[in-house]
């Protein structure tokens, strides 16, 4: 039997090398902006992809599928703090219902984003980011998105 050697999360067998995993995208839902993150092909780090319009949403989606391979969308779940839902939800499960419809093969769940606005912010003041980078909305919304996606990766560690 051959040695089966590791690199990353990719393996290699007889000088072959695996099919790496494919990404994780997670889409914090705006009426105006989209914040989008993603995992690393080994589902290891989430990183800030961009923040996009969201009228554009949908083709950047098709297009960056495209490009990449997605293994599952992670869509931030829009609730109040005291559980209900937001004035944002029906606009987010409309847009789900789209995106479904035009990417089938990736399947979509949803992760709870009570909080990420805010901790977008404490995470900008904690890493010095300058007042007025701060104030960068489309910032707030691509850390967003890498929360939601963070927390979503950390799901089943404890």
């Amino acid at each position: 039997m051959p040695a089966l050697l590791t690199h990353g999360c990719c393996t290699t067998s007889n000088s072959h090398w695996n099919q790496a995993l494919a990404r994780v995208l997670s889409i914090d839902y705006g009426k105006r902006r989209t914040g989008l993150a993603v995992t690393d092909p080994c589902q290891i780090i989430a990183g800030g992809l961009a923040t996009v319009d969201t009228r554009d949403l949908l083709k950047y989606l098709v297009e960056y599928t495209r490009r990449e391979p997605v293994e599952r969308f992670v869509v931030g779940l829009p609730k109040q703090t005291n559980g209900l839902d937001s004035e944002n939800l029906p606009r987010v499960q409309a847009f789900v219902a789209q995106l479904q419809k035009t990417l089938p093969d990736i399947p979509v769940e949803w992760w709870d984003e009570r909080y990420t606005s805010v901790l977008a912010h404490r995470t900008m003041l904690d890493s010095g980011i300058g007042r007025k980078a701060r104030q960068n909305k489309a910032l707030v919304d691509e850390i967003s998105a890498t929360i939601i996606l963070q927390g979503w990766m950390e799901r089943g560690i404890s």
